[in-house]
């Protein structure tokens, strides 16, 4: 079938197109596999919050349900075999863009939020569920919290693909970065190879624009500034990301086989209903990135977007915004820990609320 003209040309420009969701009816209803044939979709992400949706208002996962009841399975390990379920699946249905690309055909898992200041128990956590969904092409997706960065270096030199989540600022961005090429280092001292390992680091969008705009107004500043903030946060973390790639030491990576860690836009979807809705998309346009859209981003662009000011023309202007911001009162570090904070915080409620729903539902079926 043919691609929509949008997302093939959003392709070609280097961005990988992921859709950001996931459901046992995606799969089973050949919706997932229509994007991948018609909308140029080579990814998948999900986090806590997309599977609390998936679960609780679908009977495909009744039959499961039921055969864990009737073994007396826990709660916990019931929401993991129904969640990795689903991930396998997934991976199975984008193998073959896997083979195709040798890059993308990449499912995330995340793991428990609620873990995300532990980092023995994150890199533990990490390494179970990559044995558990055992596919080459999943990655786990680890919080870019201080106690995560540990866990990242330890994950990679496992052997294991991570997509670093829940990144806000530039100075965090930088220490994912290292964490990613110290776990490679590790691994390659150890006496293990770099192949098949992949990394994607998840640069959250929208959201600043979201509690940065919140602030302008009650600064009462220049309403010109508004929705401004993340595209040049964005775009500053892809110069960022430029720096690294080019010094010495990733090129003696790069020499022994370490793939790059690829920039991820995630939050993409505008939360202003006054911003264009391919606002994030048409914006972030680079070389060997993602951009995991939900699916109303995704058929928005497919419609009607089209391509912005490329990103590495954008850092003089992105500097330059991201500078009249603090000028106009907002303290940039402290958006930057109350959206990681907040971050950890609705994937935990997520999880909760997930796990709740299983238990209720296991009690139902036994």
């Amino acid at each position: 079938m043919a691609q929509n003209r949008n997302l093939a040309d959003l392709s070609a420009a280097g961005v990988a197109v992921w859709l950001d969701d996931l459901s046992r009816d995606r799969i089973r209803s050949g919706n997932l596999q229509s994007l991948v044939d018609e909308h140029s979709v080579v990814g998948v992400t999900t986090n806590p919050t997309i599977f609390a949706q998936a679960i609780s208002g679908s009977e495909l996962y009744d039959d499961q349900l039921h055969a864990l009841a009737v073994r007396k399975v826990g709660v916990d390990e019931a929401l993991r075999t129904i969640t990795a379920s689903d991930v396998r699946d997934a991976c199975d249905l984008l193998a073959p863009v896997a083979e195709r690309t040798g890059l993308d055909g990449r499912v995330s898992l995340e793991v428990d939020p609620g873990l995300a200041h532990d980092t023995d128990a994150t890199a533990a956590e990490a390494a179970h569920l990559w044995w558990l969904v055992d596919r080459p092409n999943l990655f786990i997706k680890i919080p870019a919290t201080e106690a995560g960065l540990p866990a990242i270096t330890t994950s990679i030199a496992r052997g294991i693909s991570v997509n670093v989540t829940l990144i806000f600022s530039l100075e965090r961005y930088r220490k994912v970065m290292d964490a990613y090429q110290s776990g490679l280092e590790q691994r390659l001292a150890d006496g293990g190879s770099l192949e098949g390992i992949e990394s994607v680091a998840s640069f959250f969008v929208s959201r600043v624009d979201s509690e940065v705009d919140k602030r302008l107004d009650k600064a009462g500043a220049d309403p010109s500034l508004k929705g401004k903030a993340a595209l040049a946060n964005a775009q500053l973390a892809y110069q960022a990301y430029e720096e690294v790639v080019s010094a010495d030491r990733w090129k003696a990576l790069e020499a022994q086989g370490a793939r790059p860690q690829r920039p991820l836009w995630a939050s993409t979807g505008v939360k202003n209903p006054d911003y264009p809705d391919t606002l994030y998309v048409g914006e972030l346009i680079a070389p060997g990135t993602v951009n995991t859209m939900p699916e109303k981003t995704l058929l928005a662009y497919a419609d009607h977007g089209g391509p912005g000011t490329p990103v590495q023309k954008t850092y003089e202007d992105a500097a330059a915004v991201l500078e009249a911001v603090r000028e106009a009162g907002v303290d940039m570090d402290d958006v930057y820990r109350v959206l990681e904070d907040e971050g950890v915080q609705k994937f935990a409620d997520s999880w909760d609320e997930l796990t709740e729903s299983v238990r209720t539902q296991l009690e139902d079926k036994r």
